[in-house]
């Protein structure tokens, strides 16, 4: 299921309308929501029309409007001034939820009027809820750039409001930023006024639910597109420990912090105890220190954006200095984004300033393709239809290593031997070349070797199943 909720600001203007229809035509939109069409209400059938949704429904205010496709069955729960909210079941996959579309009052004082109706429906709300529209307030302060700090009573007001009708972000990919007052210079504002919430069970039936901030063309502010799939299961994220975390001033006194433990037992469970406690805590400090690199390159690629034309127009040395200072931020960002990239591919050799992050999305892509392909080559290996006894593989691989050799290399290592090559890896990139094996991993003959290992072990393994008969041999 497909959506699309925008503020459009008139849907008058061609711009806006030909942008709104050639995203519904590629999308499949099954509901739309307008703010500020800023038409009569006589003209939302030849709106519906055109657009090509078969129902279409307007608030009180005339500032929101509804497209809906045939496959819902549609019923009006709320038409006021500032929502217009709706219960839809999908006749189809039999799901049904609670939509509510949202245009807040630019004005704090009237925006309580809207608080206060979402108080009353998280009362008594007992399905999926949907929650979306410009909201005309901003969460925190990293979701403002330039202009007058905000109001913290305003910011308190709305967060107070979502929280207690436990509503949660989805989120969103793109620039952080859904609206740009159109100005320059000192008067340039972006701000995040639009978003999507929902309860648990809307999460809970949509689990792969997503957001994007498309861009600001044909309007000030960006069409959120969503796409849920009922299908689809969320991706769980797994804690991945980034390096660039340890050149940041406060994180040894986050791991100082969290790695204790307040009860006494066995050395590994406290040991486990305490990653899980330093993982969490981490996870968090990362979030709150860092946020989200990729959204946070849209978002300043879209300032500098700005500023440089800006400065093209009006090459003045005030301009200048605001390009240069948003351009610094930007850099910074895309460092952060270059040393994840270089952590990911594992490459030593990478030369700083080379920001081909291509490249470095086709190593990674790489190395999943050699992983799929390990992972077939052993789902084959140990699905065998027959249990082979022959071990004639063996005898095709040639005797290089002596009695002496062998020796050396199976026994038991001192524990010296392990601190100097533990203390030797590299964290972003493979070890150095065995000074016995005189091979390394990543190197053409590793994967024959644990191949040719693979293929000896599962044949032994098979022939003891069979006759309780196992037969050792050395190391070739």
């Amino acid at each position: 299921m497909n959506a699309l909720i925008w503020n459009i600001r008139s849907v008058n203007t061609q711009q806006a309308f030909e942008r709104l229809t050639k995203m519904h035509r590629k999308n499949h939109n099954e509901f739309v929501g307008l703010m500020e069409p800023k038409q009569q209400a006589k003209e939302l059938e030849r709106y519906r029309n055109k657009i090509g949704l078969a129902q279409a429904i307007s608030n009180v205010s005339k500032k929101i409007w509804a497209f809906i496709d045939e496959v819902f069955e549609v019923a009006v729960m709320y038409n006021i001034v500032q929502q217009l909210t709706l219960r839809l079941f999908h006749t189809e996959k039999h799901v049904e939820f609670v939509l509510a579309l949202i245009y807040a009052k630019c004005d704090a004082i009237k925006r309580i009027e809207l608080w206060n109706s979402l108080y009353a429906m998280a009362r008594d709300m007992d399905a999926p809820w949907l929650v979306g529209g410009d909201f005309n307030v901003i969460w925190d302060e990293e979701e403002k750039f330039g202009g007058l700090p905000m109001s913290l009573n305003e910011i308190d007001d709305f967060r107070h409001c979502i929280n207690t009708c436990i509503l949660f972000d989805l989120g969103f990919k793109g620039s952080i930023f859904t609206w740009w007052n159109g100005r320059a210079e000192e008067d340039c504002i972006f701000k995040r006024l639009d978003r999507c919430l929902a309860n648990v069970q809307f999460q809970q039936i949509f689990p792969g639910i997503e957001v994007q901030h498309l861009s600001k063309t044909g309007s000030d502010h960006s069409p959120m597109y969503l796409k849920c799939d009922i299908e689809t299961s969320p991706i769980k994220k797994l804690f991945k420990f980034l390096n660039f975390w340890v050149e940041h001033a406060t994180f040894k006194d986050v791991v100082k912090e969290n790695w204790t433990a307040d009860f006494s037992a066995n050395p590994y469970i406290l040991f486990n105890h305490k990653l899980k406690k330093l993982k969490k805590a981490l996870s968090l400090w990362s979030k709150a220190t860092f946020g989200d690199i990729f959204q946070k390159i849209a978002s300043m690629e879209e300032v500098v954006m700005v500023h440089e034309a800006e400065f093209e127009a009006n090459p003045t040395g005030m301009n200048r200095e605001r390009l240069q200072k948003v351009q610094a931020e930007l850099i910074k960002c895309l460092a952060l984004e270059e040393k994840y990239w270089q952590q990911k591919a594992g490459m030593t050799w990478f030369k700083e300033g080379d920001r081909n992050t291509k490249f470095f999305h086709t190593q990674v892509r790489e190395e999943q393709e050699i992983a799929e392909e390990a992972i077939k080559f052993y789902e084959e290996q140990f699905t065998e239809a027959a249990t082979p006894s022959s071990f004639d593989i063996i005898e095709h691989v040639p005797n290089l290593v002596n009695a002496e050799q062998n020796a050396e290399l199976i026994k038991q290592p001192i524990k010296e031997e392990v601190k100097v090559t533990v203390l030797g890896l590299n964290g972003d990139s493979v070890g150095g070349p065995d000074v016995l094996k005189g091979s390394k991993q990543g190197d053409p003959v590793s994967p024959t070797l644990i191949i040719l290992a693979a293929e000896a072990l599962s044949r032994g393994l098979n022939a003891l199943h069979t006759n309780l008969y196992f037969c050792g041999f050395e190391m070739p």
